[in-house]
């Protein structure tokens, strides 16, 4: 007799494994999201969290980010906004780009859709205790600052490395990589950056800047 488990619970075990650590109660809230229905939890749960979420393509922002636009689109409310609203926080979004998300995708899904789950943030962003409106995104409050440096008006110390750099560079190429860390690459006209900076965001400050390379 094979006792060897099956593909499919294998991807729902590890599944689940990354769904836990990433929402709190995580287990409690698939067992009774699943209660009736448990094949669907193995089947749903196995290939969203365990195999679409390890694969090495995305980042785990950018695929929470495209599944939270999807649901979106979709007209999903309920479970699976709510859901990807707590995977999207935990798996680096800040809130603002959630909302952000949200904006964008309006223009292509529609704007009844996107106002129902307007209406469900509002209720999720309270319970979840958090400020709304958010703070502006990561790479806003970034662009704001670095534009603050090179027009000579830094908002915190900056060594003089940082503000040659900034002010230095023909063209900036700013990614959030999480939402309290973004990395500023400085070029002028070569292909490859001057230099990398690496500002620490928290709430809608920037609180510290890293210069990491520099010709």
């Amino acid at each position: 007799m094979n006792n060897k488990p099956s593909p499919m619970a294998t991807l729902y075990h590890e599944g689940r494994h990354i769904f836990t650590g990433l929402v709190p109660d995580g287990g409690a809230r698939l067992d009774a999201l699943f209660h009736t229905v448990p094949a669907l939890g193995e089947l749903a749960v196995g290939v969203v969290y365990g195999h679409l979420h390890a694969r090495p393509g995305l980042d785990p922002r950018l695929r929470e980010a495209v599944s939270f636009a999807a649901i979106v689109a979709s007209g999903m409310v309920g479970p699976p906004l709510s859901v990807h609203l707590k995977t999207g926080l935990a798996s680096g979004l800040a809130p603002g780009e959630m909302t952000e998300v949200l904006l964008q995708a309006s223009a292509f899904a529609g704007f009844p859709r996107a106002v129902s789950a307007a209406e469900q943030l509002n209720r999720l962003f309270e319970e979840a205790g958090l400020t709304s409106p958010p703070a502006p995104t990561p790479r806003e409050i970034a662009l704001s600052f670095c534009e603050q440096v090179r027009a000579g008006h830094a908002p915190i110390p900056v060594s003089a490395a940082v503000k040659r750099q900034l002010k230095h560079a023909g063209r900036l190429a700013v990614q959030a990589s999480s939402a309290q860390s973004v990395l500023v690459e400085c070029f002028e006209d070569e292909p490859s950056p001057l230099a990398l900076l690496r500002l620490t965001v928290q709430g809608d400050q920037v609180m510290s800047v890293t210069l990491f390379k520099a010709h």
